[in-house]
């Protein structure tokens, strides 16, 4: 068990789990049976990076590490400390581990670290001087150094379920050492209903709360649920505008979109506005969307994107962003083709294949009486002098062939332009096709 407790700390920080049985929301990491948790109770833990969300308990894990294990628990801040620090604590992990104890040095918000400060720990990791608990909110994959990654084990913390926090609600209640137990407070259903769906799966949120209305409560007083309200602060989206959860919420506002779901796509967008995401950011997105996922199927969508781009830039905040949700549903809503950007996509493959491949010459340009001599623009045939407007001549090099890089869809406006291309085509075959010249390839 975890030794005594400081009366002064916060009660988040009091009720942290004293051994793996007080634990909660974490089976799938520490209940018998599981990795983490036999090493634990093994007492045999390696470097580590505990990945999950704030309010989870990586803290906690760190210091049940530390306690199973018999090691020195020195905690460490990436936020507030840096790299002169590190080497202060390797100094006294150094001496402690020549006098036979270990020392897991626990690195709080570790992803704060640039890849460059990360390399302080490498050679303290591989000589053993240390064991390295790192803890982030961020996709290690994106924030840690490979070289460190490669040298721990990562595992993914859950968020608490709302039974996981009721269950840290009451504890921290009855607890009479520890907790609120001996204040004999009573919390309304609604109350307790309340702080769980505010909490987030964050036992520390929901533990702060509880003792911020706890002290408005008083001793043998009752925490009503308006006094949740009234002391419970605005819910802080969980979002890092450089982070995976960025990139998770515009894939799924794009997803949405391109799956026409016209309330995911207003959610998602509701969900990145409200979290601080840069509208601009968002508007260049809803454009790109407009061509690679609407195209030609619907040419107007990409009109109303860049639309709404210039009236949120007008606008700004907070009215400029319904001319985003006009813009975004209008996508959703619209017909679909991604033609335009798989065409596109063949287009430059051919390119990048035939980088050196000749303009055929009865389509150059032959601005010079020498250029003209050479045949250059010989055989091209001025398209307007048609009466449809249309001749059929060859626009690819020999080496691209009769390559077909745009197809349309049968859906919107495109089915429109599939039949436009299909007359040309007729018309193309019963001129017959060639390079120029009097029959100009008609």
């Amino acid at each position: 068990m975890l030794g005594l407790f400081d009366p002064a700390e916060p009660l988040a920080a009091r009720m942290r789990p004293r051994d793996l049985d007080e634990c909660l929301g974490q089976a799938h990491l520490l209940g018998p049976g599981h990795a983490l948790g036999e090493a634990i109770r093994r007492g045999d833990v390696g470097s580590t990076i505990l990945w999950g969300p704030p309010g989870s308990g990586k803290t906690s894990v760190a210091r049940l590490m530390a306690h199973y294990s018999d090691r020195h628990f020195e905690a460490f801040s990436a936020v507030t400390e840096g790299v002169p620090r590190i080497r202060e604590i390797i100094k006294v992990a150094a001496e402690r581990r020549r006098l036979g104890s270990g020392t897991i040095l626990f690195c709080d918000e570790i992803h704060r670290f640039n890849k460059a400060q990360q390399d302080a720990f490498l050679p303290h990791v591989e000589s053993g001087v240390i064991t390295l608990i790192g803890a982030t909110t961020e996709n290690p994959s994106f924030e840690i150094n490979g070289a460190l990654l490669s040298r721990c084990r990562v595992y993914v913390l859950r968020p608490l379920t709302a039974e996981d926090i009721t269950a840290v609600l009451r504890r921290a209640l009855a607890d009479e050492d520890r907790g609120l137990g001996r204040l004999s407070l009573t919390l309304d259903p609604a109350a307790e209903a309340l702080l769980t769906e505010q909490s987030d799966g964050d036992a520390r949120r929901a533990l702060t709360v509880l003792e911020a209305a706890a002290q408005h409560a008083g001793e043998g007083g009752t925490v009503t649920r308006d006094l949740v309200v009234d002391v419970l602060a605005r819910r802080v989206p969980r979002y890092d505008k450089a982070g995976e959860e960025h990139y998770n919420l515009i894939s799924a506002l794009h997803k949405a979109v391109r799956g026409s779901d016209p309330q995911g796509t207003l959610y998602w967008l509701a969900r990145m506005i409200d979290a601080g995401e840069d509208p601009l950011y968002i508007a260049r997105r809803l454009v790109r969307m407009a061509s690679e996922d609407i195209g030609l199927a619907d040419p107007q969508a990409l009109a109303v994107a860049t639309a709404a781009k210039d009236a949120f830039h007008f606008l700004g905040q907070p009215e400029g962003e319904l001319a985003l949700a006009q813009a975004a549903v209008y996508l959703a809503t619209a017909p679909k083709s991604n033609r335009i950007y798989a065409g596109w996509e063949a287009a430059l493959e051919a390119a990048r294949g035939t980088p050196a491949a000749p303009v055929p010459l009865h389509i150059r340009n032959a601005p010079t009486k020498l250029m003209k001599e050479l045949g250059y623009g010989e055989g091209y045939r001025y398209a307007h002098d048609s009466p449809t407007g249309f001749v059929a001549q060859r626009y690819l090099p020999d080496q691209v062939g009769d390559a077909a890089f745009y197809e349309p869809g049968e859906f919107g406006y495109e089915k429109r332009i599939a039949e436009r291309l299909e007359w040309w085509a007729r018309e193309a075959g019963q001129r017959g096709t060639g390079a120029g010249g009097e029959d100009g390839g008609a």
